[in-house]
């Protein structure tokens, strides 16, 4: 293939020229500069408060407008400015503070490059007002581009100077644009005074919006910098404040000396404030404040930020000024020494603080006891003498009421108990003991080697419900709604729960958990499989769900058997459930501490392990063997009717108590056989009674206890039932506030 020729005649197309160098304007160069050293208003106003504070001044005050937009006006009682130095005063580079390039080894005041004044010219309108010790009367003069606006002009004065900083930005259109908030900007300002009046407690400083009498700060020369703290951060920065002191004067690591405040355990604040300054010069150091912030995070994984106050002396030929155009950082000599030293002793004085930390606690209601039975692992160390506890405000329709008896919130706590009997005590010290032992009780740190078990705890995890994760974990005990759903409380909102299918699900859980690592419970009488097996194929056969078509009961029973004997090892490995040679059942694992589970549930159990396991495939043989043990130890209402519902007291029913036979014999009726049948009906309810109230004290004491430490709640349990929200106090009190 040819290549067609260019149309040019073959030559090829030019390269462009290079663009030629040329000197820029003088205008464009100052514009340029200016941008770099007044970022926004804050930034003038700095620069303008370090040359007050270079001239001495003992009393500053600002006026500000539109976020300084506006108007910035500054004004102080220094040594002023003398009136032949008025023609040069906004020059570039021109400064009474630096003679030549070595001076900046020594420098010690705020100021040195003489761009401050220059800058803001260039992209304001700058009026200055001064008056110099003796003389009779001050001067003012206006800049702009840099250069003096005519010849300066008497006018009354008194001694130090005043700028007005005029339409800031007011040519450069975008810069302007940009600043959308005036109420931001201000914000900045205030941070920047601030600043400078925690640092400088001989001088006070005041700010405020331009119209309006209050300052919104205020401060008077103070002898100390907990008092210029107070003043501008507020009593409660001031109140948490711990001093601290680090110097080191080894030339081998860093040269230093720092006094500082910082916040103690008890502040709370959503930010860090860090107020820092290196030789009297308001920097930033983010090295330092990370590293500060690291020993906060690790000894109050939960606090908030802290507030920090620093001052750090360098010899001055160890810092570098002239780093930033804003001068807001430096370069030191030794910075991670300096840092490491700093680290080190923020951590001795926060941990030293840590025994005087205060918690909030909730007034108890009028003739509420205090906790008797708390576990002392929980009970909070008490507040040294004179300590005052903060208590802050919660909305009336956020205040939740709980009892103050253990566990809280239980509908039993509102009866009256008979202090006066040798039981009670002794049934509260069984109660501390077992719920210390179920808390105590964690899961085994070995997690089984086997894959499948492995991937059936990940799927635990990733299908967990976070939202009913929080309510589990949070969730007080109130009460039996009735023989399968539970009353709980979480902050504001009352639930129902389905302990039947929590507790089944929560027994799933651990079985896999700890897996080949149960403790077990020995029968004191081993059952033999065949006859339990039997006995379930009876309650089978009365539900309907056994037929003569299903195959002789003996013969699936002794099929059953034999499957179990065949899988007896690795029961008794993995699952701590012991089967003899003769086919007996002799030990059974415990799944959670201080519970065994119904054994009248037993057969039925037997027939699951042979009919409901999937004893081919190794995942699907540990999922289905740990959902037949949680059907097993689940709490299902007991076999026997509830004597205290309605269906049950008439199951219980007798012509006359036992009590009334005994007393009544000239109106007895009963034959002998009557009488016996009523004394056998009075100790089955009574029977009830004692299992029906054992099944609910179980639920309260071990099952809650236990979902708050292990359950983790899968999604379907958010959808079936389960958990079911039923009132919420926010939407009670508005529909109160309707009626």
């Amino acid at each position: 293939m040819e290549l067609e020729e260019a149309d040019d005649g073959g030559q090829e197309s030019a390269a462009p020229a290079p663009a030629p160098i040329r000197r820029l304007e003088e205008a464009v160069v100052n514009r340029i500069a200016a941008g770099e050293v007044i970022q926004r208003p804050a930034s003038a106003l700095k620069e303008l408060l370090e040359n007050s504070l270079d001239a001495g001044a003992t009393s500053i005050s600002v006026v500000v407008k539109d976020g300084g937009l506006k108007l910035i006006q500054i004004s102080d009682n220094g040594h002023g400015i003398r009136s032949e130095d008025l023609p040069i005063l906004c020059e570039r580079h021109t400064t009474s503070k630096l003679r030549q390039f070595e001076d900046l080894q020594n420098i010690s005041t705020l100021g040195f490059r003489g761009e401050a004044l220059a800058s803001i010219t260039f992209v304001a309108h700058l009026s200055v007002t001064t008056m110099t010790e003796g003389q009779t009367h001050g001067y003012k003069v206006t800049y702009k581009d840099g250069q003096m606006e005519g010849e300066p002009r008497p006018c009354a004065a008194v001694k130090g100077t005043q700028i007005t900083v005029e339409n800031l930005f007011y040519n450069v259109a975008a810069r302007r644009k940009a600043f959308k908030n005036p109420s931001e900007e201000y914000g900045r300002i205030l941070d920047v005074v601030s600043r400078y009046a925690v640092h400088k407690i001989r001088a006070s400083f005041s700010c405020k919006k331009h119209g309006d009498n209050r300052a919104d700060i205020h401060t008077v020369a103070s002898p100390s910098h907990t008092d210029a703290i107070r003043a501008v951060y507020g009593p409660g920065v001031a109140r948490e404040l711990i001093s601290l002191s680090v110097s080191d004067d080894d030339p081998s690591r860093a040269t230093f000396k720092m006094q500082g405040y910082i916040s103690s355990a008890n502040y709370t604040s959503k930010r860090t404030v860090m107020v820092l300054f290196i030789n009297d010069r308001l920097v930033e150091c983010g090295t330092l404040k990370k590293a500060i912030e690291v020993v906060y995070a690790t000894i109050l994984p939960k606090a908030s930020k802290p507030f920090i106050y620093m001052s750090i002396s360098l010899p001055p030929e160890h810092v570098d000024v002239n780093v930033h155009p804003t001068k807001r950082e430096v370069s030191f000599l030794n910075q991670e020494s300096l840092v490491d030293s700093i680290q080190q002793a923020v951590e001795a004085k926060l941990l030293e603080s840590n025994n005087t930390r205060t918690f909030t606690t909730q007034t108890l209601l009028p003739g509420a006891s205090p906790a008797a039975d708390r576990f002392e692992e929980d009970r909070p160390s008490p507040s040294p003498p004179g300590f005052l506890t903060m208590r802050q405000k919660t909305p009336v329709n956020m205040l939740v009421r709980t009892d103050s008896t253990n566990p809280a919130g239980r509908l039993h706590a509102f009866l009256h108990k008979k202090r006066d009997s040798m039981g009670l005590a002794e049934t509260e010290n069984e109660l501390a003991a077992t719920r210390r032992a179920v808390r105590q009780r964690r899961n085994p740190k070995e997690s089984a080697d086997l894959t499948s078990v492995q991937e059936l705890l990940a799927a635990i995890d990733r299908q967990c419900h976070s939202g009913l994760s929080e309510i589990m974990k949070h969730c007080m005990y109130i009460g039996m709604a009735d023989d399968v759903l539970a009353l709980a409380q979480c902050k504001t909102r009352l639930y129902v729960l389905n302990v039947v299918n929590l507790s089944k699900e929560l027994v799933y859980q651990q079985v896999l958990r700890r897996f080949a690592h149960f403790n077990s419970v020995t029968l004191s009488n081993p059952a033999p499989l065949f006859d339990l097996l039997l006995l379930a194929l009876d309650e089978e056969e009365r539900t309907g769900r056994w037929h003569e078509s299903d195959g002789p009961k003996d013969q699936i029973a002794q099929l059953n058997v034999e499957l179990l004997l065949c899988k007896a090892e690795m029961l008794r490995e993995y699952f701590s459930i012991d089967i003899d040679e003769q086919g007996n059942l002799c030990s059974l694992p415990l799944v959670i501490d201080q519970y065994t589970p119904d054994m009248d549930r037993l057969p039925r159990f037997v027939l699951n392990l042979g009919n409901n396991v999937d004893w081919e495939n190794e995942r699907e043989c540990f999922e289905t063997f740990a959902a037949a043990i949680g059907d097993f130890y689940a709490m299902h209402p007991p076999c026997l009717p509830n004597p205290d519902r309605e269906e049950g007291s008439e199951i219980y029913r007798v012509g006359k108590s036992k009590k009334d036979l005994n007393t009544d014999e000239q109106e007895l009726s009963m034959n002998g056989s009557d009488l016996e049948e009523a004394e056998k009906v009075i100790e089955l309810r009574a029977e009830a009674q004692t299992v029906w109230a054992q099944r609910e004290w179980t639920i309260q004491h071990i099952l809650f206890p236990a979902m708050k430490l292990f359950l983790k709640p899968p999604n379907h349990l958010a959808n079936d039932g389960s958990v079911i929200q039923i009132a919420c106090l926010e939407n009670l009190y508005k529909i109160f506030e309707r009626c």
